[in-house]
């Protein structure tokens, strides 16, 4: 049975993984490394830990195991978003209003510093990089909005506004 993840039916409860197309590529490369390089350096780890016998009280084996597990936890998680991907063309992001994949240059009118946002879904969000997920305080006040709003945004220490400058891609 299909997995409709815009209305939640069908049975999946897998939420739809908003991407842009670096960081797809980004889940890719990550994903390709897990299989791979760090897959065999685990597994020589393991086959160390056991030549040094007892596993009862071999901490290095029980280290590399945990790590092993992990490795596989995250490639599980990586092929799932993947599974789940919904990729954003960056061809049809608007620059009448702010979307996911729009660039977002705002004027904080408190501070009257200017700033400048990537919208992006919440699996690439990176505050250092300026990027900031659709679903977060910011993000969200600024979504559907055109260059010249003013926008609200509830902050734990109070509201915060925001002008847009200019929406580009």
């Amino acid at each position: 049975m299909a997995n409709d993840l815009n209305t939640g039916h069908g049975g999946g409860t897998e939420k739809e993984v908003l991407l842009t197309y670096e960081g797809l590529k980004k889940i890719e490369s990550e994903l390709e490394y897990l299989r791979g390089p760090k897959k065999r350096e685990v597994a020589e780890r393991l086959k160390q830990a056991k030549a040094h016998g007892d596993l009862s009280e071999n901490s290095e084996y029980d280290e590399a195991r945990l790590e092993s597990v992990q490795v596989e936890a995250r490639i599980i998680e990586f092929e799932t978003k993947l599974k789940n991907a919904h990729i954003i063309d960056e061809d049809e992001v608007s620059t009448e209003v702010v979307s996911i994949g729009s660039k977002v240059r705002l004027l904080d009118v408190e501070f009257k510093e200017e700033v400048e946002y990537r919208i992006v879904g919440s699996t690439e969000a990176d505050p250092e990089q300026n990027k900031i997920s659709n679903e977060s305080p910011v993000g969200s006040a600024l979504i559907g909005n055109k260059a010249g709003k003013t926008v609200d945004v509830q902050a734990p220490n109070g509201v915060l506004k925001f002008k847009i400058l200019a929406i580009s891609k």
